[in-house]
Formats: structure tokens, sequence, C-alpha cells
């Protein structure tokens, strides 16, 4: 029979006993369990199931916390195992959070099951409910740290309290740490996180995440900065002595780059640059010695005497001396040796004869020549109009039929120097006209005279503009030897009183003739030619530098009656207080001159200058060779660089290379890359960049970062390259560049993705982040005319006349006649000038006999290409001056 205790009796009753009765060869059987009640956790409020299965079992029963189950909170399953026959009796029961919550705080809550049968009891172990939940609040978070470079970090982190215990995990800018894969990490036993040596990358966020089943709990971030403290470099050399006679000083840097520097490092302390003074040795002019004695009169009847450079010797670059070293002299009839007249006297005597008769014959051919070639003279006359018409500007626009007399005026070619006699054609309608006629400029003209008997004849008022055969014949001249042969940096044009425009395509370069300019009556032939650098070194001295190219324009010396404009890029920061600005023009000898202080002009001057923030223009009434220079007045001054990077087009090897050009930003250097990367054919990868360089001494440094080291390489020795302070501060170089040889592991890989920086140490700086697929042809945008803002159609180089202006010629003598007689309510040019925002030339304008027209001759040059006739009607309406309605309609029928 079952045998139970009286507590057994109680609680089970004797009307619900499950009993089974077990075969007599398993009576003496004790129960084992094939599944124990587990360990369980309340998410929430669901309620957690508890099983119990034993064999050979008669009853099975469960009791939590020290108390029996109800019999019917169970759920009861019995089996039999096919194996060996034994009874397999499962129990299940659910315990709820209510349950469990009535003795919370007291004990744990725990269960166990008991099995029976005929021969015992068994129990299983205890399973303990628990209520499973996480805090919000971390007991211990991690605190940000500024490390140095290879220093341990020790990041703390104590999670929440929670039910099961929360496990943590790490992370750096939201990314998971991963210990095995990154094994500068180690994640300790306490959940702390040590960085074993703290690189420049592992500045970043870092935060703590804990987590269990109930929830998930991220701490604040704490951010570690790695930072870098500064090292200098080793000194440079001494530079050359600032004077090169007498005391100078002579001075030499260093930088703080040994490392530079970073995320808060602490900077160099001392001095970057050291003076001392020098002393130059002077140049000493050689100085002749007294003259020797006089020889004895030798058998030719002569004597000599000699002197030498001696008294001082030249030194240290000076002069030598002037003049001949050695004088001859005859001898007198006493002192000269009588000898006998012999075999070499009648020598001598008839070579005399000889040559007498050669000189006479020599003297006859030539008066026959020359008496020949004046009779025919006047079939084959020189036209002096091949100095006036022999050239047509490049791009005229055809002129209006009503405005074709203005164009058709015939030259007075009156002449104060040279004077060439020949036949006048008209340039438009082919008319021969016969007259004297004489052509003159000021100075000299711009190409020689042409000599007798090699005379030009114009066909139909003529002649073939070869652009070669223009810079041929300039060339040739003393003063333009030093002018470039290359067409695609010069344009010419012819122009009379009305005017007109040269411009050098893609350079920024243009020079404005106003109307009446040039004097009625003549007709010019005018170039414009932006100078190479390299042949044509401008000297600077102590912190100068050259803001602009350098710039000729011409014939020099031809008469104006009105200022020229010429406009052209600079380079500066545009900041007056930093700067000393000089306009400089180069004079006949070749020397260059200050024609203009920046902000000290004199009206009475010839010069005028007018700077905006990129773009600089000169008011010029003489013609001739410019450039902008500047002086830095402290170290806050800079010069804009344009920084572009080029690429090869096609890689079939494992090298590749990234060319990075450091330039003035000036469209006619950024011109001249352009054109010898297209002969390279590279490929352009990013826009154009702006950096200010300042005048601080510090080199600009170039370097590539990131690169997948898995696949790419860098070539370079060094971590960096640089490009010396004073080879970008002079200016004098066109362009600078560095190139990155990359080489690649395997031909199969094409992805390129790295971050090239360009910096002035301890100055500003830019950065590409560089991503494209070296194998495709469109690596990145070719060098696309479009999106460069590059016109390559030259054929609006030179505009003569109407066709060069925004404003019709009628309509500006009208505008002029109106505005320049002062009004009392100062409705006159004056408030013209306000509104164009151009007061602060007001008395430049006051000095001119029709301000006015200096003033539309400004507007005219800065809007060229976007000029807009109706906002300049808006102002006259403004002012209240009716000329506006005729702008509107002149403009429509333009």
């Amino acid at each position: 029979g079952l045998r139970r205790s009286v507590e057994e009796h109680v609680f089970l009753g004797t009307e619900h006993v499950a009993t089974a009765t077990l075969p007599a060869s398993f009576n003496d059987l004790l129960p084992h369990f094939l599944v124990e009640p587990d360990d369980e956790y309340i998410v929430k409020n669901k309620p957690v199931t508890l099983t119990c299965r034993s064999t050979p079992a008669t009853q099975i029963y469960f009791k939590c916390n020290g108390e029996w189950v109800h019999q019917d909170d169970h759920l009861i399953d019995r089996t039999v195992d096919p194996a060996t026959g034994l009874p397999i009796m499962q129990v299940k029961i659910d315990i709820s959070r209510q349950q469990v919550e009535k003795i919370f705080g007291l004990d744990d809550y725990w269960c166990q099951c008991v099995a029976w049968s005929t021969t015992g009891t068994q129990k299983s172990q205890k399973a303990y409910v628990r209520i499973a939940y996480l805090r919000k609040n971390f007991e211990e978070e991690p605190i940000g740290k500024e490390v140095s470079l290879n220093q341990e970090v020790l990041l703390r982190c104590h999670p929440p309290e929670g039910v099961p215990a929360a496990e943590v995990e790490w992370q750096r800018n939201e990314h998971v740490i991963d210990p095995v894969s990154e094994p500068n990490f180690l994640v300790t036993a306490d959940r702390n996180l040590i960085i074993k040596q703290a690189r420049l990358a592992d500045t970043a966020n870092y935060t703590c995440v804990a987590k269990n089943i109930v929830a998930r709990r991220r701490s604040s971030p704490a951010t570690v900065l790695v930072y870098v403290n500064g090292g200098w470099s080793t000194w440079t050399t001494w530079s050359a002595c600032s004077s090169v006679c007498g005391r100078g000083w002579q001075r030499r840097s260093r930088s703080c780059t040994n490392p530079t520097p970073l995320n808060g490092g602490m900077a160099c302390d001392g001095q970057n640059v050291q003076k001392s003074a020098c002393t130059a040795t002077c140049p000493v002019d050689g100085g002749w010695s007294d003259w020797s004695n006089w020889s004895e009169c030798g058998v030719d009847c002569s004597m000599w005497r000699s002197r030498e450079c001696t008294q001082p010797s030249p030194g240290t670059g000076g002069k030598d001396c002037q003049g001949i070293d050695l004088q001859s002299l005859n001898c007198t009839s006493q002192q000269c040796l009588q000898t006998a007249s012999g075999v070499e006297d009648v020598a001598l005597y008839v070579g005399i004869v000889a040559v007498a008769l050669c000189l006479t014959l020599i003297l006859i051919v030539v008066v026959l020549v020359y008496r020949r070639k004046k009779e025919g003279l006047d079939a084959d006359v020189a036209d002096s109009s091949i100095l006036t018409t022999g050239f047509q500007p490049m791009g005229i626009k055809p002129s209006k039929p009503e405005n074709s007399h203005l164009l058709t005026i015939q030259p007075d070619l009156t002449t104060t120097t040279t004077s060439y006699q020949g036949t006048l054609h008209s340039r438009h309608d082919g008319t021969t006209h016969t007259g004297t006629a004489k052509f003159s400029m000021t100075n000299g003209p711009l190409l020689d005279p042409l000599p007798n008997g090699s005379h030009h004849t114009l066909h139909n008022g003529k002649m073939t503009s070869d652009p070669a055969e223009f810079m041929t014949r300039l060339s040739n001249q003393t003063y333009f030897k030093t002018l470039p042969r290359d067409v695609a940096n010069t344009s010419y044009g012819t122009f009379n009183f009305l005017g007109g425009r040269l411009t050098i395509p893609n350079t920024g370069i243009s020079l404005l003739i106003p109307p009446e300019a040039i004097p009625r009556g003549k007709i010019y032939e005018i170039y414009l030619t932006a100078q190479r650098k390299e042949d044509l070194r401008l000297p600077l001295a102590g912190c100068q530098t050259l803001l602009s190219p350098i710039v000729s324009c011409g014939p020099p010396g031809v008469v104006l009656t009105r200022p020229t404009i010429l406009s052209m890029d600079h380079c500066s920061d545009a900041c007056p207080e930093n700067w000393a600005i000089r306009l400089k023009k180069q004079n006949y000898e070749g020397v260059w001159e200050d024609v203009l202080m920046m902000g000290e002009e004199l009206i009475s001057e010839p010069y005028y200058c007018q700077l905006e923030a990129e773009t600089c223009r000169v008011f010029s009434e003489q013609l001739g060779r410019f450039s902008l220079v500047g002086e830095s007045l402290n170290m806050s001054a800079a010069k804009r660089l344009r920084l572009v990077l080029f690429s090869d087009a096609y890689c079939s090897t494992l090298e590749y290379n990234i060319r990075v050009y450091c330039m003035d930003d000036t469209q006619d250097v950024f011109k001249e890359v352009m054109q010898m990367e297209r002969q390279l054919g590279g490929r352009l990868i990013d826009e154009p960049h702006v950096l200010l360089f300042k005048d601080s001494y510090h080199n600009l440094r170039l370097s590539i970062h990131d690169m997948p080291q898995a696949h790419w390489r860098s070539k370079l020795l060094a971590g960096y390259q640089e490009i010396p302070f004073y080879h970008i501060w002079n200016g004098s170089q066109r362009f600078l560049h560095c190139t990155f040889t990359l080489e690649r592991l395997n031909l199969s890989t094409c992805e390129l993705t790295c971050q090239l920086c360009v910096w002035q140490v301890e100055g500003e700086g830019q950065s590409f982040s560089l991503d494209f697929n070296i194998a495709k042809v469109t690596l990145s945008r070719p060098l696309d005319p479009e999106f460069l803002l590059m016109d390559n159609n030259p054929s609006g180089s030179a505009l003569a006349g109407p066709s060069a202006f925004q404003i019709p010629y009628l309509i500006r003598q009208k505008i002029c006649s109106s505005l320049d007689t002062p009004c009392p309510n100062g409705a006159d040019w004056r408030l013209l000038a306000q509104r164009l925002k151009l007061d602060r030339h007001m008395s430049f304008f006051a000095s001119k006999a029709s301000p006015t027209s200096v003033i539309l001759d400004l507007w005219e040059a800065q809007h060229f290409h976007s000029g807009n006739l109706n906002q300049l009607a808006t102002v006259m309406a403004d002012i209240g001056k009716q000329e506006a309605m005729i702008f509107l309609v002149s403009d429509g029928e333009r």
C-alpha cells in the first residue's frame, strides 16, 4: 500500500489523491528524475512554468517556499517508457508575478518537486523564481580623458543593478569594440576598458552599454582626446646677408613640426626665428694704374705704353676698369729708325694702291644701285597704313548700319616724329583715297620703319592678321624682347576714337579702351599680353611678394586723352591694414619703378588703382608693363593659394600618381596648369580649394592619410612633403606642385580611398576626401570647360567700337552731358557714384574733365559679362534722369 505522512494526508485529502499501482517487479525501485525544475526569471507580467518528470513514480507534487502547491494547480501527464515499460509521470505548474511578490524581500522564491514510488520518495533540486529588472542609472560611468600619444588609458564602468546581472559591451563612436580583432583594447573582468597604447585614431567617444533580458542601458559618452605635444625641427641654415655691402642681418628658422602639436597639445617653447648681424664685403670697382713709360720707337715707326687695372683690382663683384689698357703713338721723324728702301717698302706701296682701287670700284657700284632703286620707287611705294590698319581686331562684332559711319571716319594721321609717304585705304569699303598721310606715335612707333625696297602693299585696305607674324614683329623691337611668342597669352586689335576692349581668355586679364581715349583721327594697333614670370623676373626685397600676373600693354608712349582700365586678378587677402601694396611699372631701361602706393594715390598722377576682393583695376594714361607687389606689414597678412588635385587618367601598372598644385589664386596661373594637365592627360580629382597662406615663415606641408594598408602603400619615404615658405611667398614661380606616388599591392585593386591634407605649419589647412575607382575612365570629372568656367573660344578676345560696351555710344554721351553738370540737390555724377558704391573714389572722379564718363568706364570694366542695363536704368531713374527710358529701349534693340 501507499505510505503517507499525516501532513500529506492533511494536504492532499482523501478524495483527490493521485495514485498509481506499480507492477510487482518494480516495487523495490526508488523514483529518479528525468527533468528537474530550473531557475526562471519573470519578465514584466508573464508567468513562468516549472516542469518535473520522474520514473517510476506514483505521485509527483511541487512544494514552493515550504508549502505544498494545491493539486488543482498541477498539470499531470502520464506515459510509459517503451524501452523499459516503466511508468513516467510529468508535472507542470505556473508561477505568477503576484505569487513571487508576496514574499519579495523576505527570501528568494523557490520551488522543488517530490516524487513517490512504492519504495520511497525523492526530492528534486530547488528552482528559484526571480522577478527580472535593470535599473536606469549606472553605479559608475566612464569619464572622458585627455592623454598623450602612446599612453595607457583606463575607462571604468559599473553597470546598473539588475536581475539577472547585466552584461557589458563597449562602443567607440557607436561601433562595438571587439578586443579579439582589436588587440589594442582589453575589457577586464570587472567590465573596465583599457586602451593599451593611445593612437591618434583612438580619439573618439566611448560608451559603456549594459543589457540583460529586460532592458538595455547606455552610459553617457566619454570623450578620449589623444594629443601630441609639439617638438622643434632642426634649425635651417643661415640665410644670405640682407645687405650686399656693409652691415646687415641674416636669419634662420625652425618649425614646431617634430612632431606638430595636435588636438590641443602644447606648442613648442621658444623662438622659431633667430636673427644675427652680419657684414657683407663691399664690391670694389677696379682702378687704372699709371701709364708706363713709352717704349722705344720700333721698326714700324710707332711706340707703345700700357697700364693695368690694379689700383685697386676689382673684387667682390665690383666693376672692371673702363677704357683701354694699351696705347700706341707714331714716332717723330727724328725718332723713327732710318732704313734703306728695299723689297719690303715696294710691297707696302703696291698693297696701298690695290686697296685704293677696290674702294673706288665699290663706290661706283653703290652709286649705280642707288640711282636704279630711286627711279623705280614710285612703282612700289610703301603704304604707311600698314602701321595703322595692318591688323584687324579678332572677333569684332558687326556694327549696325546706322552706326557704320562712326567706324569709317578717315583718320587724320598727324606725325611728330617719323613720317611715311603712301596711300591710305579705307578699312571698311575698300575704296582707295589718294593723298599724303603721316603716322606717328610719341616715343616711336610700334614697329620699326620699313626700309626702302622692302615695302608691303595693302590689298583692299587689309593685311592678313597672322598672330604668329604679329608676335615675330613685336619680338624684333628692342623694348619687346621679353614678350612671349605664344599667341594664347596675347590679344591685339586696331582701335580708333570709339575705343574697345582686349581680353586674354581664361586669365581674368583685360584692357578697356574707353571712347575718346584715342584722339580723333588716330588709329592705334594695341596689344595685351600676360608675361611668364620665368621670362621676366621682378626684383623683390624683404617681405615683398608678387600679388598679380605681370601684364604688358602697348605700345608704350602712345598718346591717350583718357585713362584706360587694366583689369587683372590678385591673390592678397584684401585686408588693407595687413599690406603695403604698390603698383610697379617697368621703364624703357628695364628698371621697375613704384608708380603708385595703394591708399596714398595722388589724383595728379597718371595712375590710379581700385582694389576689389579678387581683382585689381588700374586706371592708366600710359601703356606699359605693370604688376602688383605687396609687402606684408604683419604676420597676419595672407595670400590666397588655389589647391588643385590631378591624377593619372589611366592606370595599368602598380604605381599611381596624385599631383597637388599649390598656386597663386589667379586665373592666369590656373589656365597654365589646366593646359599642361590637358597635354599630360591628367584628370581633375576634386574641386579646387582656397587656402590662406600667412607671412609666418612656416612651410606648406602635404600628406596622405587613412589609406587602406592592406591594398595600398605610399612610396614616399617621409610622412609628408613640404614646399618652402619663400618659394610660395615670393610668387615669382608660376606654380608649385608635389607628386604622391602610391603603389597598389595587386593589379586587381581598383578602389582608392584616402585623405589628403594640405596645411601651413601652425596655420590653416584644407583636406580632400578621395574615394574613386582608378580602373574607370570616368574616375572623376574630366577637364570640363563648363565646370571650370573656362572659355576655350578666343574669338571675342578683341572687340572694337560699340560691340565692346554695354552702354550705346550716343546714350553714353547724353548721360555724361546730363550728369557732369553739378546740381544743387546733388542729383549729378556724385549721386551716381554713390548708388554704384564707388563713392570712395570721389576725389579721383572729380579730377577728370568728365567724371561721369570715368564712372561709366569703371562700370563697363566691372560688368562686361554680367552687366544689366535695366539695373543701371533703375539707378538713373532713382537719380531722376530721363535717360533711363532710353536705356531700356536701346537694350532691347541691341
